[in-house]
Order: C-alpha cells, then sequence, then structure tokens
C-alpha cells in the first residue's frame, strides 16, 4: 500500500474512533434495544404521535449505528483494496481504492460534526419558518425556492417533512410558511441558517428584465417536547378559525379548518392548515407557538446573560449569506466565507458544505 494511503486510512480509522468515543455506539445499542420493546407494545400506538417519534428515533438509531459499523468495515476493505493493487499492479483496482477513500474521508468528517451538537437542544427536530422580505414578487418568489433548498435537503438525507402552513403572495411565490424537518439532530444542524438570506437575480417579474435584488428571512426553532413546560392560560390565546386557500386564494377545502392562534401578551400569530381536521389544526399551530415562545425565552436568558458578559453587541442572527445568479453564479456565507460558482446545486438543496461549515463557526463563537 503507498505510504500517503496507509497514512490517511491510519487517520481516518482513528478519527472514526474518536467519534465513536463521543456518540457512544454501545449506549445507542442499549437505546435502540428499550425502544424496540416499547415499539411492540400495542398500548404505545393508541398515541399515535408518540408512536412515531419512537419509531423515528428508533429508525435514526439502527442506521447511525449501521453507518458507524459500515465505516469501519470499508475502511479495511478499502487497505485491502490498497494492497491487492499493489501486489499485481492493478490500476483500475487501485483507482477504485482511491474513489472510496474520498468517499469515506467526506463521510467521516460530516460524521465528526455531529460530535459538535452538543447544545441544550441541539438533538431535537427543527422547525423552520420563512418570510419574504423587501423584493416584491421577487421575495416571494425567492421564499419559495428557499423552502425548496431545505426541503430537498431534507430529502436528500432521507429526512420526513411536514409542512404546517403556507401564505401564498398575490402575484407568485410565498409570503410565509412553515415546516418541519423531523429528523434528530435537525435543529443542531440547521441552526446556523438562521438569519436574512439575499437574492441577487435578472427579476421574472420585471418587464424590462432588470436586475433584482430582493431578501428572505429564515427563522430556525428546536420542536417543544413534554419537558419543556410551556405553559399558555387559554385566556391569552385568540382562537380564529377560516377556509384554508391555496395560491391565487383559491379554496382547499369547504370547511373552517384552518387555525389561527394569537398570543395576546407578545402579539406572536401561528396559523395551521394542512390537516382538515380543526382539532389536529389547533393542536399543531399550539405546538408551533409554544416552539416559538421556548425561543423567546430563550432569547431573553441569553440576552441577560450577555449584559452580564458585556457581550451585548453580539449578533448572528441578521443577513448571513448571499446567492448571486447575475452577473455571475456565485453563493457565499457571509460569517464563514464559504462560496460556491455552482448555483444550480445549492438552489437543488446541496448545502452541506454551508450547513457543516455554519455548525463550526457557532461553535468557535461559543454559541
Amino acid at each position: 500500500m503507498p505510504l500517503d494511503a496507509a497514512s490517511e486510512i491510519s487517520e481516518l480509522t482513528s478519527k472514526l474512533a474518536s467519534v465513536e468515543a463521543v456518540l457512544d455506539p454501545e449506549a445507542m445499542r442499549k437505546e435502540a434495544d428499550a425502544l424496540r420493546e416499547r415499539s411492540a407494545d400495542p398500548a404505545l400506538w393508541a398515541d399515535q404521535e408518540e408512536a412515531q417519534s419512537v419509531t423515528r428515533r428508533l429508525s435514526y438509531l439502527d442506521g447511525e449505528l449501521s453507518r458507524l459499523e459500515g465505516l469501519r468495515g470499508r475502511l479495511e476493505d478499502t487497505a485491502v483494496g490498497f494492497e491487492l493493487a499493489d501486489s499485481e499492479h492493478d490500476e483500475p483496482t487501485r483507482l477504485e481504492a482511491e474513489r472510496e477513500l474520498e468517499k469515506l474521508r467526506k463521510e467521516i468528517d460530516q460524521l465528526e460534526i455531529r460530535t459538535l451538537l452538543n447544545g441544550e437542544y441541539d438533538a431535537r427536530e427543527a422547525l423552520i419558518s420563512i418570510n419574504a422580505g423587501a423584493g416584491g414578487a421577487d421575495a416571494a418568489d425567492w421564499a419559495e425556492g428557499l423552502q425548496r433548498i431545505y426541503l430537498r435537503w431534507a430529502e436528500r438525507h432521507g429526512y420526513p417533512t411536514e409542512i404546517y402552513d403556507t401564505s401564498y403572495a398575490e402575484e407568485a411565490g410565498l409570503k410565509s410558511t412553515t415546516f418541519a424537518v423531523k429528523a434528530p439532530y435537525a435543529y443542531g444542524t440547521l441552526r446556523g441558517e438562521h438569519g436574512t438570506h439575499r437574492m441577487v437575480r435578472i427579476s421574472k417579474y420585471d418587464n424590462q428584465g432588470r436586475r433584482q435584488t430582493s431578501f428572505a428571512g429564515v427563522d430556525v426553532l428546536p420542536v417543544v417536547q413534554q419537558v419543556d413546560h410551556i405553559e399558555i392560560p387559554e385566556d391569552e390565546i385568540k382562537v380564529d378559525v377560516f377556509r384554508s386557500s391555496g395560491p391565487g386564494g383559491q379554496g382547499v377545502n369547504t370547511t373552517d379548518s384552518a387555525v389561527r392562534l394569537t398570543h395576546l401578551p407578545t402579539g406572536i400569530v401561528v396559523t395551521c392548515q394542512n390537516e382538515r381536521s380543526q382539532i389536529q389544526n389547533k393542536a399543531t399551530a399550539m405546538a408551533v407557538l409554544q416552539a416559538k415562545l421556548l425561543e423567546r425565552k430563550r432569547e431573553e436568558q441569553a440576552a441577560k446573560l450577555d449584559e452580564l458578559r458585556g457581550d451585548g453587541g453580539r449578533s448572528w442572527g441578521t443577513q448571513i449569506r448571499n446567492y448571486v445568479l447575475h452577473p455571475y453564479q456565485n453563493v457565499k456565507d457571509l460569517r464563514t466565507g464559504i462560496e460556491t460558482g455552482n448555483t444550480a446545486a445549492v438552489m437543488d438543496g446541496e448545502i452541506d458544505e454551508f450547513v457543516e461549515a455554519e455548525i463550526r463557526w457557532l461553535r468557535q463563537q461559543g454559541l
């Protein structure tokens, strides 16, 4: 085996061992066994939401354990591939081993990122809200484009998603949308996406074909769990019901099943219209409202700590990334400096490089 290949395989084997020391596969196996036992209990399925949560977590743990075992086996097979190529002077086998080594390097680096996700809420599923900002119809179109980026990113990783609410703009695109990424560590992974995303391109809605700058805001929250204890007295909530609507204001169904909750003390408004049942929509809207109130409480606590530390001016939830499609092609993160000219891939959900750099940046900032 070439010395540099042997050195890299040894380095990756050591890095994988360090990752396993943090992730603790043995603890993961015990948790998976306990969840398997729970999922076999018919009583669990009386609560469909809890049952789905258990099966999602079990599927995640089984997948991670399989991934760890697979990586170790592939490292051993790659070492054998290089030795075979050397002994038989087999160039195709060498090239195949080199390609596999490149894949392993990338996958183990991605796994190492997971070990940085140790914040209080990092292991949670994520709730994402996108709001069109300045830029008129272009901003609404850009808000819809951003939603597609995140939904495609989730699809690429095999993460389930659920859209809770969509408010369509009059001409095109979305005024706002709220959806969940239902995978462990989705919040910790995506929380660096929180902030303003700026798009520059030739406007589809300008009859003179001029360049337009538009903005959309992304809000990333951890999904609330029973342990969060967010009490919301009934007299603090105003409930409105109305008919769900689609693009252009068309009615989606014929009953008043959509629900809007207004939290009177804070003015926070949450809407859900993805289900045909008013009861289900109200329950989902309440969960979203609890997530927003939990985040508000967390921000207030962080502000107090920053004041005590003298860090009052530190803020990272502002403009975070530029997407330029004209006069040149470039997507650049303003905090990490990561950039790419492959804008088509980014628009199709290939944002892992940005997401991983954000995780490292947030860790360095102590956030």
